[in-house]
């Protein structure tokens, strides 16, 4: 698994106000992921609504700062080829305007996309924040874990969220199945499944080159 690297392909002015805003951005992006957690489990009026408005807020900046990197994009064509899959992510929330379609499933649609919005944006943001491979891992671990379990408790399969995060830490960290046993629970048992072999495999890779490197002779390493 190979850590996604920022790459920017503004102008130079553009480039040096985007870097200074990597680390903001990568900040407000892993505090959506628990935005979007809150607004699943709220159930008080007040704070559904001061979630939600937190939620459109942030929503906005992510809006705004893609339209700035599109403008100022030196290479228009190379910009969206790279980057045209973020708008469904982006246009996500606008589902929500359509919960009223009750007979489209929109509304279910729409908190799903969300939580599929904002586990893209936390992994992102990891992969800003963090340098080192082990600690970025760790922390889109934790995004997989928090989107997996709002997923299951989201479509119904669990209806006490603190047994539906245990059961996706467990399927993440180890690759136990779901005790879920629905279609949407199947296909995540068969991904979380794939992504832990992963996780175990860049962990022991990680491992051995720092072993390997420690018993190597200091005259053979390489300069710092």
């Amino acid at each position: 698994m190979e850590k996604q690297q920022t790459v920017h392909e503004e102008t130079p002015e553009a480039e040096g106000l985007a870097r200074r805003l990597d680390k903001p951005m990568g900040v407000l992006g892993l505090v959506f992921v628990l935005i979007v957690l809150g607004q699943s489990l709220a159930r008080e009026p007040w704070l559904v609504t001061t979630l939600t408005v937190l939620g459109w807020l942030a929503w906005a900046v992510f809006v705004a700062e893609f339209a700035y990197r599109a403008v100022s994009a030196r290479d228009k064509r190379r910009f969206w080829t790279r980057n045209w899959w973020q708008l469904i992510f982006l246009a996500v929330p606008f589902l929500r305007f359509f919960r009223a379609l009750a007979f489209l499933r929109v509304a279910r649609v729409a908190r799903v996309g969300g939580v599929l919005s904002a586990a893209v944006r936390g992994s992102r943001s990891a992969g800003r924040l963090l340098s080192g491979r082990i600690g970025w891992l760790a922390a889109v671990t934790g995004v997989v874990v928090l989107a997996t379990s709002q997923l299951l408790y989201v479509l119904g399969d669990y209806d006490d969220y603190a047994v539906a995060l245990y059961d996706a830490a467990l399927a993440t960290v180890s690759g136990e199945p779901l005790s879920a046993d629905s279609g949407p629970a199947r296909v995540l048992d068969v991904l979380l499944a794939v992504y832990s072999v992963a996780v175990f495999a860049t962990v022991a890779g990680a491992l051995g080159a720092y072993f390997l490197d420690r018993n190597r002779p200091t005259s053979e390493r390489p300069a710092e």
